[in-house]
């Protein structure tokens, strides 16, 4: 069990058990592969879903968040809401410079699953401009093509109505480096490295982070 509730917990666990056996069915009867997101997407119960959660305002470019959230949690579910989760000591060697790579995709998918990171140890600046928020997970969608798709899902605590999401997806990044030269995760915000913090600089580190939680957690096994 997750030590915290985790953005499933808490966004969809009140209607996954009514809405999701409805939307398994309809792809099953469409014959459509439930992680191709386009053929989820024109699921008339997924369209559904996707207008409930839809704040009234709407959300613009944000739709494209909200419908890649709802996709992610689908998929956990499917796989059995699987959750893993990494220490505070586990998290400093995920993250250390060099970490060795797994052993790569496997012939058949991986099941989906949720990876959570111990509570403000890992930051980033979702929005460009806005403040930095801390990491609370990550969903795992691994491919058997040698992709994978991850959505970090920042900012979750008990007094916020909401949170933040921000996904990437792709094959493990080859040869990345920072820009500055520092190491990758490197914190930096002011005293962070006293601190013990980790940051996220852009979508490729949150990338190969992804690759590393599959690899910590045997995302390769069934």
């Amino acid at each position: 069990m997750p030590a915290r509730p985790t953005p499933f917990d808490l966004v969809f666990a009140p209607v996954a058990g009514d809405r999701f056996p409805a939307i398994g069915a309809a792809l099953a009867a469409a014959g459509r592969d439930p992680r191709d997101r386009d053929a989820f997407l024109l699921v008339p119960e997924v369209v559904m879903l996707v207008r409930e959660f839809r704040p009234e305002g709407g959300l613009g470019e944000g739709i494209d968040q909200l419908a890649a959230l709802i996709h992610h949690a689908y998929l956990f579910w499917d796989s059995g809401s699987r959750v893993a989760t990494i220490g505070a000591e586990e998290l400093g060697g995920l993250l250390a410079d060099g970490a060795e790579p797994g052993a790569g995709p496997r012939a058949e998918p991986s099941p989906a699953r949720y990876v959570q990171v111990p509570e403000r140890r890992v930051w980033a600046r979702p929005v460009e401009g806005e403040p930095f928020e801390p990491l609370d997970g990550c969903f795992l969608d691994p491919a058997p093509d040698g992709r994978l798709r991850v959505l970090a899902v920042f900012g979750l605590r008990p007094e916020r109505a909401g949170f933040t999401v921000v996904e990437a997806q792709g094959a493990r990044p080859a040869g990345l480096v920072r820009p500055d030269g520092t190491a990758l995760f490197a914190p930096v915000l002011e005293g962070g490295a006293q601190a013990g913090l980790h940051t996220l600089t852009g979508t490729e580190e949150l990338l190969e982070l992804g690759w590393r939680m599959g690899d910590a957690c045997g995302q390769g096994e069934p």
